[in-house]
């Protein structure tokens, strides 16, 4: 449970973590959260500490917001946990990076469990160390019945990669016989991506300042809403993620056509 004492100041009165939730669920909740989550590294410069202790503690967040998320009734959280461009980075943090689903996993999983948390993962396994694989596919085992929220890992994930991956399999499948190539459309070509068992994202966060996608789920968030903060993803707290519902509940989705009441005029 998150903690009573948590509080959030608005312009009229003190608002409790509990009371803002209250709030927010008597409105339409988005049912696919996705979270770029930036900003460990500087993070930890900040306190003259190494890359990775931000990286740690980018890992007690995770714990935290999945919590929220399950209590918001949130369908969907994906988190961008390794991207296919990180491989770049120095040896040691990369095999940090790769420790850190087995460290949370081993840490929380009884957790998800109990709160009928599913855990999901999206990207390649190739170049994915062993014991990370063997984590994530236990935690997806041992939580595969669970009907609550789908707590979908981006690891060793890019969108560019997943896009052409598609085409080749499309392509194969025309080769074939197996598909033609008129049933080709938005619905057919979801299908053959990584997420074709997940809705798209109804909200995209990313922390740390940074106003980019990063080769970030690019077919799936073409019209999710955006919505970005400064602050580093270990100072990430529940109060930051219901303003970011708060946010998204205040917007207008018209998926490139107008509102109803516009049309009227």
């Amino acid at each position: 449970m998150l903690n009573k004492i948590n509080f959030w100041k608005s312009s009229r009165k003190t608002v409790s973590i509990d009371e803002r939730i209250e709030q927010v669920l008597k409105l339409p909740i988005p049912k696919h959260i996705a979270i770029i989550m930036d900003g460990n590294g500087r993070w930890a410069k900040k306190r003259a500490l190494p890359r990775i202790a931000g990286h740690h503690e980018g890992m007690r967040i995770v714990r935290k917001i999945t919590m929220l998320a399950n209590r918001l009734n949130i369908d969907t959280l994906t988190l961008y946990a390794f991207s296919t461009e990180n491989w770049k980075r120095p040896k040691h943090e990369v095999d940090y990076l790769m420790g850190l689903p087995e460290e949370f996993l081993g840490n929380f999983l009884p957790e998800l469990i109990e709160e009928n948390v599913k855990v999901c993962m999206i990207g390649n396994n190739n170049r994915i160390p062993e014991h990370t694989r063997r984590a994530v596919e236990k935690a997806i085992v041992e939580t595969s019945a669970n009907t609550g929220l789908k707590l979908n890992f981006a690891l060793n994930y890019g969108g560019r990669a997943e896009i052409l991956d598609a085409v080749k399999e499309i392509s194969k499948d025309v080769k074939n016989g197996n598909l033609d190539i008129s049933d080709i459309n938005d619905e057919a070509f979801s299908n053959y991506l990584m997420t074709h068992f997940l809705s798209d994202p109804d909200l995209l966060i990313r922390t740390s300042g940074e106003l980019r996608i990063s080769n970030f789920m690019l077919w799936q968030i073409a019209y999710s809403e955006l919505w970005f903060t400064d602050v580093l993803w270990p100072d990430f707290t529940e109060a930051h993620l219901i303003e970011a519902v708060e946010a998204y509940q205040r917007r207008s989705r018209r998926y490139g056509g107008i509102h109803s009441e516009e049309s009227k005029k």
